[in-house]
């Protein structure tokens, strides 16, 4: 059975202790956990600091998937940069060798991230970015694995590797099919096919789910309910396909209202989930 989540970067007004005390008294079974300035920063955080997230995930029962989207975290003033594909991509890559050491600590499932967009300025085609992106991918997949959790990568729109083709490309350039999040509503968001069928087709290298709602072209993550994703249909597929990894709510932008989203998105999810 899938484990049903919340990211906090959703709780971005509460401290992390509070934001993982609610996540549990509403009965969620997992935390995406979004490594940021005010939560659990990987570059200041003690290991005391650590190992007290750790004790009180385990105090409730709650399983952790390492998410790496924080906007500001590694430049105060670009949002997202660098990335794996820029030039100056040392910052980034330590982020996420260090958010690979703190998923070991907290027993995370996952190490969530993604290729980043285009170096600003940049012009050319795309085939030294994807072949800069392969080797990180690569190297990162076997940090990973050394630390005993998994690497999977998003598909984001706006980025380099914003589409499931664009993750074939890197796929073959690789030579195996690296990790990988979904998020559902990126999917109605950028493809043309249903959700489910790429479910199904990457069933077997999907380590982690995001869930919110999204409509055709228009990247905003909004309530579900609010875009144009079949949830039923989309639930249906996980059971039969057998997943049972995190699937967790995203929903940044509800920070202000945190408790009261996290709340309804648990009712509704628990319907969807259980085939009602």
């Amino acid at each position: 059975m899938l484990k049903l989540g919340y990211n906090t970067s959703g709780f971005a007004y509460h401290s992390l202790p509070d934001a993982i005390e609610i996540i549990a008294e509403l009965g969620y079974s997992c935390v995406a956990l979004t490594l940021d300035v005010h939560h659990l920063n990987p570059f200041t955080s003690s290991a005391r600091e650590v190992n007290e997230i750790a004790g009180l995930l385990g105090r409730h029962k709650l399983s952790c998937v390492i998410e790496t989207g924080s906007r500001y975290l590694l430049d105060a003033r670009r949002k997202h940069r660098p990335t794996l594909l820029d030039d100056d991509s040392d910052a980034r890559v330590q982020f996420l060798y260090r958010a690979a050491e703190i998923a070991e600590d907290l027993g995370a499932f996952a190490v969530s991230y993604w290729s980043g967009a285009r170096p600003e300025n940049r012009a050319g085609n795309d085939d030294e970015l994807f072949e800069r992106l392969a080797f990180h991918v690569e190297k990162l997949e076997g940090i990973c694995a050394n630390h005993g959790v998994r690497a999977a990568l998003e598909p984001e729109p706006g980025m380099l590797l914003e589409k499931m083709e664009h993750y074939d490309r890197l796929a073959k350039l690789l030579g195996f099919r690296p990790g990988l999040t979904i998020d559902i509503g990126h999917l109605e968001c950028m493809e043309s096919g249903p959700e489910w069928e790429y479910l199904s087709t990457y069933r077997d290298v999907l380590y982690n789910l995001h869930l919110d709602d999204m409509l055709p072209g228009r990247h905003r993550h909004l309530f579900f309910g609010e875009g144009s994703v079949d949830f039923a249909r989309t639930f249906e597929v996980l059971r039969e396909i057998g997943y049972a990894g995190p699937a967790c709510v995203e929903l940044s932008e509800a920070s202000r209202v945190a408790v009261e989203t996290a709340g309804r998105a648990k009712t509704f999810l628990d319907a969807v989930n259980s085939g009602a």
